[in-house]
């Protein structure tokens, strides 16, 4: 389990190994100064992305992490080379040489750069090259290095990563250059088209066993107004090799044609004990104990009770790590709840504890108990839109509180259960408010947080979809 800032946790077919994570321990990488900023656009909505401590801008990180059986988990220490830019890729030749390519900054006017690294020490064996601008678009990153017919194709992905974004791709004789460009750029984009499935870009392509080819990019699912709930995810898109030795990739669509499936081929998804779980920043695992294994019929083995022990730090803190364990919302339509144990915390005056829909410090929907007030509170924040909203529910605690959050597309619902009472509907909240440019989807978990001493606060029946 990787102690840190929400990032995707490592999932495999049932029928292949489990791999981990690749980072899983703060001597690897400390996610403390990890935190979120406002970006300002020209368009006048705010930008929320994750980019280190303010006042640290331009200083570039870049490490390459390994193991000798990836199945094991045991991964390195990070190995730091010398390279000011982001997206960086690795290339292995069939002589024995590695090169790191990738996106030169300062942005946005970024140009791809190579050079051949000492993946063992990090060092750079060759000066640092430029090799090619793209196609003019803003931000030429992503790139990647392929080998066919005898040619080094180089596929980037340009023009930000919101609606302009595009897959672009040049061709050279020898990994050094000079690159040719593709004269049916961009290979991949949903600009300008009233697809589904937009913002199309970082793609790598692959060949499967059959000769056929695939992009595996991201992009986002964007419905009416702009929403897109489920922030960047992974999709799939058949592709082809045209006459003239170039790429030809599909729009991406939710359900590809060229896709079959087959009953007896289609394996769950299963991920390696507990390791689907998120915590947020540099977690103090002495605070979560989990118990009451069970089986999800649909996603991965689940543990369904777990004891927090709050601390100070709440949702909002920039660099500390809140108690809050959760996973990521993986489908569109779907449903979390959990039983929160709020009879044994009436002799606590100042505890919160419940279900939240976390997406950054800036931004959060949850449904808790604060035994302060003795009440049920529902809270909104979202400081990109100057959203704070705040409903209480008075309550007199005689039992269990069972709380749960439906989501759809276009909104959220709220639910609780008090005692033997019947479910009480709280009213729906529009995704919009939770919505924003920005590059990732909600982790859905449980916290807790008090004021002054440790409490342990309990859950059971916990679900996560």
């Amino acid at each position: 389990m990787f102690p840190g800032l929400p990032i995707y946790a490592s999932q495999d077919l049932v029928h292949w190994k489990q791999i981990g994570n690749g980072l899983y321990s703060p001597s690897q990488l400390s996610l403390k100064k990890s935190c979120t900023n406002l970006h300002p656009q020209t368009s006048g909505a705010i930008m929320l992305a994750t980019g280190g401590t303010p006042g640290a801008a331009g200083i570039s990180q870049n490490f390459i992490i390994s193991c000798q059986d990836i199945y094991a988990g045991n991964w390195s220490d990070p190995v730091y080379f010398d390279f000011q830019g982001i997206d960086p890729s690795l290339f292995f030749s069939d002589d024995g040489k590695a090169y790191i390519c990738g996106s030169a900054g300062p942005g946005p006017m970024t140009k791809i750069h190579l050079f051949e690294v000492d993946i063992k020490t990090g060092e750079k064996l060759t000066d640092e090259k430029k090799i090619w601008d793209g196609t003019g678009g803003i931000y030429p990153e992503g790139p990647h290095i392929y080998v066919k017919d005898g040619w080094y194709y180089l596929v980037i992905s340009e023009r930000g990563t919101h609606e302009d974004h595009m897959i672009t791709m040049a061709r050279a004789k020898s990994i050094w250059g000079p690159y040719e460009e593709c004269p049916k750029n961009p290979i991949l984009t949903a600009r300008g088209t009233g697809e589904y499935v937009q913002y199309t870009g970082h793609c790598e392509a692959f060949q499967d066993v059959e000769g056929g080819w695939w992009g595996v990019c991201l992009g986002v699912r964007k419905y009416g107004e702009g929403r897109f709930v489920m922030g960047r995810e992974t999709f799939l898109t058949s592709g082809r090799w045209e006459e003239g030795g170039w790429l030809e990739l599909d729009l991406v669509k939710i359900n590809p044609e060229a896709i079959v499936k087959k009953d007896d081929d289609v394996a769950k998804l299963i991920a390696a004990d507990g390791l689907d779980y998120l915590y947020i920043r540099d977690v103090e695992l002495q605070r979560y104990k989990f118990s009451q294994r069970f089986q999800h019929p649909e996603f991965s083995d689940n543990w369904k009770a777990v004891t927090l022990t709050t601390s100070s730090t709440d949702l909002s803190h920039p660099e500390s790590s809140p108690t809050f364990v959760g996973k990521r919302r993986r489908i569109l339509t779907g449903t979390s709840s959990v039983t929160l144990r709020a009879k044994e915390l009436s002799t606590h005056p100042k505890v919160k504890a419940g279900l939240a829909i976390y997406k950054d410090e800036h931004r959060y929907l949850r449904i808790f108990y604060d035994t302060s007030d003795q009440a049920l509170v529902v809270e909104l924040i979202n400081n990109a839109k100057n959203i704070s909203q705040s409903s209480k529910v008075a309550i007199e605690i005689t039992g269990d509180i069972e709380l749960r959050i439906e989501y759809m597309e276009k909104d959220y619902q709220l639910v609780y259960r008090h005692g033997n009472g019947k479910a009480e509907t709280l009213p729906r909240r529009d995704t919009l408010e939770m919505t924003g440019p920005d590059f990732v989807g909600p982790v859905i978990g449980v916290f807790a947080v008090s004021e002054g001493d440790d409490v342990q606060v309990d859950f059971s029946d916990l679900s996560i979809t």
